[in-house]
């Protein structure tokens, strides 16, 4: 019996913290926006910080959060430009339906 003894125990400690390894996890994760990602697949991913951000997934926050224009965006080409605007357009109009209500 004493031989079975510590791996029992290092069984039910493994056990234990990895249930609360996963309590932890599911209540204290961040919820990432994905609608950055989306954003940020719009623009050239230069960089480059041409626009005055640092680069263009903090552009896209800055897009997100209405701080920044497309037009800030020097490198982008026209067809993306008009496609990214479009996009944006639509999710404000989306954001201002949510609002109302």
């Amino acid at each position: 019996m004493d031989l079975f003894l510590p791996p029992i125990v290092l069984g039910l400690l493994g056990l234990v913290l990895g249930l609360l390894i996963f309590v932890f996890g599911y209540y204290f994760s961040v919820k990432e926006d994905t609608r950055i990602d989306d954003i940020e697949k719009m623009l050239p991913r230069y960089n480059c910080g041409a626009c005055g951000y640092g680069g263009c997934r903090d552009m896209a926050h800055g897009l997100l959060e209405h701080k920044a224009v497309v037009s800030q965006c020097k490198p982008i080409k026209p067809e993306a430009k008009a496609a990214l605007m479009k996009f944006l357009d639509e999710l404000y109009k989306a954001e201002a339906g949510t609002q109302k209500h």
